[in-house]
């Protein structure tokens, strides 16, 4: 049973409107769009500025050059193609080699002629947004941290942090499942997980409209996993401030078995079900932060104070929250 409108308020529950006007527009110049919007430029900024991300094997920019694409790919054994303008978390494929062979998360096997097909999609503008021309990246295969291995099918889990004004606000872990074809995309069908701040330990999740306990597909408990170097990540979301100038965002990490944490992606208009998944409204986090004095903090300073002011401590005994699309 959905919640009125005027209970969703007195809880603050930010709604889409109210998240677009006083925060979107309000703290997203537009000409920062860019930062977050075009993943290439997101990835150069961040490794001109030190910051670890997946590795770039090549971009393809024109029909022409996807007879470039065998050459990028030759002796890798895992790669992900995606757009680098997408929406939503469409157009990104993930293959392993197996053999003589190229497979998704699932186990199916994609040709070469299927990857220059969907290449070319890419280029067309298929998942990007405006539906506008773009190109296609080939990047390194996260192998996600072994944490989150009992709760995942197949895919990359990732974590999403809100950031405003460089504050770490919120906090959920995206866990594939087999309904999102092993990605971590809540609109596809992966499950969102809420982080406690202050400990870095997940909470309960949600999965569509479902308040869930345990993963669908492994049967596995969600709640009370210690994300592996907290600290240091809430750190590395915060700094994204000074990186794009974006008041408002959504900072996508992926925890590599090997490297540590990574900078997937920005998003300059992050949804709202993070607030479902933390049994949690955003709305009075984010006038905290509006009403801090204004001096200058450094980011490790930013998520220090996060974790001091945003904890939830016995969330894991919370009612179950509001229904919110987005």
């Amino acid at each position: 049973m959905f919640w009125r409108a005027p209970k969703l308020h007195r809880l603050g529950v930010l709604g889409i409107n109210r998240r677009n006007a006083d925060y979107v527009m309000r703290y997203n110049q537009r000409k920062y769009y860019p930062f977050a919007d075009d993943k290439l430029r997101t990835k150069s900024i961040a490794i001109a500025a030190g910051i670890a991300v997946p590795d770039l094997y090549g971009v393809i920019e024109t029909q022409r050059d996807i007879r470039n694409l065998p050459q990028i790919i030759d002796g890798r054994q895992g790669f992900v193609i995606k757009p680098a303008c997408g929406s939503g978390g469409n157009g990104v494929l993930v293959l392993s080699r197996r053999g003589e062979t190229f497979r998704r998360p699932d186990g199916r096997v994609v040709g070469h002629e299927e990857m220059a097909h969907h290449t070319s999609n890419v280029l067309s503008g298929q998942y990007s947004l405006g539906g506008q021309p773009d190109r296609a990246m080939i990047e390194y295969r996260v192998r996600f941290d072994a944490v989150f291995e009992q709760v995942a099918y197949h895919g990359v889990p990732d974590l999403r942090i809100i950031v405003f004004l460089g504050y770490p606000v919120m906090a959920m872990v995206r866990l594939p499942t087999r309904a999102s074809d092993g990605k971590a995309n809540l609109h596809q069908g992966a499950i969102g997980v809420g982080i406690d701040i202050a400990r870095g330990e997940t909470l309960r999740g949600v999965g569509g409209t479902e308040i869930v306990d345990e993963h669908p597909d492994t049967l596995n408990p969600i709640s009370g996993i210690k994300v592996p170097g907290w600290d240091a990540i809430l750190e590395l979301a915060a700094g994204t401030y000074e990186l794009t100038k974006l008041g408002y965002m959504g900072v996508d990490i992926v925890l590599d078995r090997e490297r540590g944490p990574l900078i997937l992606e920005l998003n300059a208009r992050p949804g709202l079900s993070i607030q479902i998944a933390n049994h949690c409204g955003l709305h009075g986090r984010l006038r905290e932060v509006e009403g801090l004095d204004g001096a200058a903090r450094s980011a490790a300073e930013r998520a220090a104070y996060a974790r001091e002011h945003f904890g939830v401590p016995g969330s894991e005994q919370a009612p179950a929250p509001p229904q919110i699309s987005g």
